[in-house]
């Protein structure tokens, strides 16, 4: 359990990476935030005395996305010169901050008890590319599985377009086309076929209702505009046509994945991106063994991979790690943007 100080640093430290991650606008509201919560409101007690660790729990965020999501629905006026980002002085940022708070404290303190959700499709091309590592290796059929899917906009994965430093994947006529600032090499240029992906989130989030999909879309950090369209086309996207995405404990889900039978040719995958943080330890070791048991079945014809992307909030790059069996490798491939602008690839 952290302390009020602790508690505190936590906001100055995601304002930090935020700034790293060019976005000015969300580091000022965090540092709003954290200048503004006192034991007047709901919402700063629970803050201040928040039982967890406030950085894998992501409390500056969990914090951040209700504001943003009240000025984005007009309730809250007094925030347009911070998220139009022509208010800069800490100060009076603060003063709208804890006027907004006293009018929507319990709103906002509800929020409280779930974490963000930041799902993002710009992740999705660092996981494209280390799926091209798999289908180098093992060939180009693939099945996934993805554990804490959100509202599944990376299930999408099969559907975006890529251009991976010039390696292009992806129907050419997709919606999204997704175009990282490529550093270093390119990823494998080899034939890919997903022959299925399936996800699994604890909480998921149905786009299909407009109250979810905006809720997911306050999560979106205000300075990134071409964030927001490219959620909006995920989301249009998966009302179009749904992913399958399952509701349930990320354990329990892909040990039961595990066990199914594993069509010969195909290698089954197990990928997700800026979840594993949210997992206590216990499901953390679960799938970790459960893996390591698969992987030792894992066949030349029956292969099996892990691909993730991850960080620990302290660090600003991201981090690709694609592990195979049989072999039991791991590699780190690439370091990436929070949220997919930018991939520096290492591998090779």
């Amino acid at each position: 359990m952290a302390d009020e100080p602790t508690n505190r640093t936590a906001f100055a430290l995601q304002a930090t990476y935020c700034e790293a991650n060019g976005a000015p606008i969300t580091a000022r509201l965090c540092r709003g935030i954290e200048t503004a919560i006192d034991r007047d409101t709901v919402t700063g007690t629970r803050i201040l005395d928040w039982p967890g660790n406030p950085i894998p729990d992501a409390l500056p965020l969990r914090t951040a996305g209700p504001f943003h999501a009240l000025w984005r629905a007009g309730r809250a006026p007094g925030l347009d010169g911070l998220f139009t980002g022509s208010e800069t002085d800490g100060g009076r940022i603060a003063a709208a901050l804890r006027a907004v708070l006293a009018a929507h404290d319990a709103e906002i303190s509800g929020c409280l008890d779930g974490p963000p959700q930041t799902n993002e499709p710009g992740r999705s091309a660092a996981l494209m590319a280390g799926l091209l590592v798999l289908a180098q290796r093992f060939g180009p059929r693939l099945e996934l599985l993805e554990i804490g899917s959100s509202a599944g906009l990376n299930l999408l994965i099969d559907r975006y377009r890529y251009d991976l430093g010039g390696v292009t994947v992806g129907p050419a006529e997709s919606p999204v086309t997704i175009v990282p600032e490529w550093r270093g090499p390119p990823p494998p240029a080899v034939a890919i076929r997903i022959e299925s992906v399936r996800g699994e989130d604890i909480a998921p989030i149905d786009v299909r209702d407009d109250a979810a999909a905006e809720r997911l879309s306050a999560y979106v950090w205000a300075d990134h505009a071409q964030r927001f369209a490219r959620v909006a086309a995920a989301i249009a996207m998966i009302r179009a046509q749904p992913v399958s995405l399952d509701q349930g404990d990320a354990a329990d889900w892909i040990e039961a994945r595990l066990a199914a039978p594993q069509e010969a040719g195909v290698t089954r995958v197990l990928m997700h991106s800026v979840m594993w943080q949210y997992m206590p330890p216990a499901s953390q070791a679960r799938i970790t063994a459960a893996m390591a048991e698969a992987g030792a079945r894992a066949t030349a014809d029956r292969p099996l991979g892990w691909v993730s992307l991850e960080n620990d909030r302290i660090s600003i790059p991201h981090v690709l790690t694609v592990r195979a069996w049989p072999g039991a490798t791991e590699e780190v491939v690439a370091q990436t943007h929070a949220h997919g602008f930018w991939v520096e690839w290492l591998a090779g």
